[in-house]
């Protein structure tokens, strides 16, 4: 069983910052790769970017490119997304998740574990 708790949500003004961080648990975290996906509002879950084993974060959703950045410390269990350039379209719930397996999707259906999730609110 893995357990995932993120932190480091709340409210910021449009083009601000924030850094949300995801506190692993659990028998497996190294050696599968972790995603973060959100769900704002009026949206369907939408997946933000996925950090591989290793760390180094392979792919972004063309929104967030650039401006949001994922990383991991496998010694902390731990896994990072620094969020940049906030506009009001980011305001969601942001949810830490686990890889089923290495084949690199942005499907919901292809990561097995999900925190609870931190609301993220961007003001204008």
């Amino acid at each position: 069983q893995v357990q995932l708790r993120e932190s480091g949500g709340g409210v910021v003004q449009a083009g601000g910052s924030l850094r949300l961080s995801c506190a692993a648990s659990g028998r497996t975290f190294r050696g599968y790769d972790m995603a973060w996906f959100r769900q704002g509002p009026r949206t369907e879950r939408e997946f933000v970017t996925r950090i591989t084993w290793d760390g180094i974060a392979t792919l972004y959703a063309d929104s967030v490119k650039g401006r949001f950045t994922g990383s991991r410390d496998n010694a902390k269990t731990t896994v990072y997304l620094q969020m940049n350039s906030l506009k009001p379209e980011d305001t969601a719930v942001y949810y830490c998740v686990r890889a089923r397996n290495n084949i690199v999707s942005k499907a919901s259906t292809e990561y097995d574990y999900w925190g609870q999730g931190t609301q993220v609110t961007v003001s204008s």
